[in-house]
């Protein structure tokens, strides 16, 4: 008589990341082109871009019990391949079968009101795209892009997830685990974030500089029309300029 024992063969973390280099080094004779996200130490999120989306979604309870799931794939490097484009995420990931998921995430394009909110609020605050690529601007301007339904980040309603594994939740462990590597691939690029919201980032720089520079221009006026002129000065204090002095030497 056979004997099942109901709880799946115990995997090590050496394992699951030694499968998943397998299947990478396969994928890559096939798609060289693959992006693989790999987890150095022991955070997946370093940025503020990073962190931020993945604290995102983490703060929604539709997500908050659910999206832990794919902490360790992530970990474990799972995520053989996740590209970003224009609103769309698509990523491969290793699960228990030989063959990888097909994951693909939509997500909506920013509202045009919602942006030129946006683009308002950081009028004068942001230097450079450098600055704002990493997460060098106000506290409030970090508030103004996190706001829930009125900032940069997606909402739940905004997000469409499919994954091809046979897991019935809506959100399963391997599009979890997409999420977290998109939150690792901000780290490194984040500008793609700006391409997966289907918003241009140099409208947000050039407003936000232009409006810099027209503050400090008429700050510089109104400085020029304070400075008194000479003459003006030898009149309130009964002096002689040196200029005035030179003129009556060559009369």
């Amino acid at each position: 008589m056979a004997f099942y024992s109901e709880y799946p063969e115990y995997v090590t973390v050496a394992e699951k990341r030694q499968k998943a280099l397998k299947s990478i080094e396969k994928l890559k004779k096939k798609n060289p082109d693959i992006s693989p996200v790999i987890i150095e130490g022991t955070k997946i999120t370093k940025t503020w871009w990073g962190k931020s989306w993945t604290d995102n979604l983490e703060s929604y309870s539709d997500y908050a019990n659910r999206i832990g799931r794919g902490r360790s794939y992530v970990r474990h490097g799972a995520v053989l391949d996740l590209k970003i484009t224009q609103g769309k995420i698509s990523a491969l990931v290793q699960g228990s079968a030989s063959k990888p998921y097909q994951v693909t995430i939509s997500i909506q394009a920013l509202s045009k009101a919602i942006w030129q909110v946006i683009t308002k609020n950081c009028a004068g605050k942001i230097d450079s795209l450098q600055e704002l690529l990493e997460g060098k601007f106000p506290k409030k301007l970090a508030e103004v892009f996190t706001a829930k339904g009125e900032g940069l980040f997606p909402a739940t309603k905004e997000i469409r997830l499919e994954c091809s594994c046979p897991d019935g939740a809506r959100m399963c462990k391997h599009v979890a685990a997409v999420l977290y590597g998109v939150g690792a691939r901000l780290d490194n690029d984040p500008t793609l974030f700006f391409v997966l919201r289907n918003v241009v980032v140099d409208e947000l720089i050039t407003k936000a500089i232009s409006q810099k520079t027209e503050t400090l221009l008429e700050k510089s006026k109104a400085r020029s029309r304070r400075i008194i002129e000479d003459p003006d000065i030898s009149d309130i204090f009964g002096i002689e300029m040196e200029t005035e002095v030179k003129k009556k030497k060559n009369s």
